[in-house]
């Protein structure tokens, strides 16, 4: 039996297109763009400054990280990474009827230091990529960038998303300039992406600059990639969940991305422990956290997690978690993502399975 499958978090990998023909000529120079170095081998390019022998093609590539002594260039990512045809014939061999699209070096865009820049970026980004999706037979959506670096900008920007057709925006969990996601500086923002009906899609990645839990303790890629997701996601969702930003916008859809399933049940109970305990600190939220998350959050799972969708189910969370395939990145499944999502959901409950597979993307997506 065939099912309908939607993955709800895929990636992208951004060509020279993107920063030679899309990012305003005056801010080329600053944005984030790839080029050779002297030597011939890749060179990452952000505010200005270039790092030589870089190796992002790794982490962009299904099998990226095979051989670490021969490791691939940006002249090797696929064309289902760039291309949107392509990424259709991909999900076609896959058995995928829909995607979602997040950016690859991209996700770096909360290292851009000129809030000018960054607005620049995020604009060429959103351009670039609607016009990717256009090629995608009506089976692509992707998220617009957002430039929190600032708050006005990144309002701004929203408007652009909703007229691109762009069905949600994107940022990291980490702090942009110190801001937290609940600060009063974004309400204007935040009105933005609810008025537009649009998502909002949180999602990180390793080897940045921006402060954060990884880089205040670690170097090491193993150490900084094992933490980096979960944790600045759970106080991403802390942000968002008690900051009063979900109360305040009962309509607003949120998704946190990639970083696995195992912490909700822990953070949620913590969340709704310190509410009762502690909730006079916090006069503005006047609901349980778990209710608020039940109401208007999304996570997502990667295949191997489908073991936990029976607690999850338990909580009443069913209705809150989809799959994504994270292709073509290098921990992605790939060929073989939905047959592994397939055998993980052999033992789920079928109605849930629906609704990983499927039910939940879509709702959080906004199609049919």
């Amino acid at each position: 039996m065939t099912h309908r499958i939607i993955d709800a978090d895929g990636h992208i990998c951004e060509t020279k297109e993107l920063w030679e023909e899309y990012i305003p000529a005056a801010y080329r120079d600053r944005t984030i763009r790839m080029d050779k170095g002297d030597n011939g081998l890749d060179r990452f390019w952000i505010n200005g400054v270039g790092t030589e022998n870089v190796h992002s093609a790794r982490a962009c590539l299904p099998w990226g990280m095979d051989d670490p002594d021969n490791p691939p260039s940006w002249d090797d990512i696929i064309p289902g990474s760039y291309d949107g045809a392509a990424r259709v014939g991909v999900m076609d061999e896959e058995g995928i009827e829909h995607a979602l699209l997040f950016p690859s070096i991209y996700l770096r865009c909360g290292d851009i230091t000129d809030p000018d820049v960054a607005a620049a970026a995020a604009y060429g980004y959103n351009e670039w990529i609607a016009d990717m999706c256009k090629d995608g037979k009506g089976r692509l959506d992707a998220v617009g960038l957002v430039p929190l670096q600032s708050a006005e900008a990144a309002a701004k920007e929203v408007t652009h998303i909703a007229q691109l057709g762009l069905k949600g925006v994107a940022f990291r969990p980490e702090r942009y300039n110190g801001l937290a996601l609940y600060d009063e500086a974004l309400i204007p923002f935040w009105n933005a992406v609810s008025e537009h009906g649009l998502f909002a899609g949180v999602h990180g990645s390793f080897g940045i600059q921006m402060p954060s839990f990884a880089n205040s303790r670690y170097t090491n890629r193993f150490f900084t990639h094992m933490v980096c997701h979960p944790f600045e996601q759970m106080a991403a969702c802390l942000d968002m969940v008690c900051g009063g930003v979900l109360q305040r916008h009962p309509d607003l859809r949120v998704a946190f991305l990639e970083s696995g399933l195992g912490w909700l049940e822990y953070w949620l109970g913590r969340m709704d422990e310190h509410f009762e305990v502690m909730g006079a600190e916090v006069p503005w939220l006047t609901r349980r956290p778990s209710e608020l998350f039940r109401e208007q959050c999304f996570i997502s799972i990667e295949a191997d997690e489908a073991h936990r969708l029976p607690k999850i189910k338990e909580m009443g969370l069913e209705h809150c978690v989809f799959w994504g395939a994270d292709y073509p990145h290098f921990d992605c499944t790939f060929p073989g993502a939905v047959a592994e999502l397939e055998e993980h959901l052999k033992p789920i409950d079928p109605a849930v399975a629906d609704l990983i597979r499927h039910g939940n993307a879509a709702r959080f997506i906004g199609i049919g």
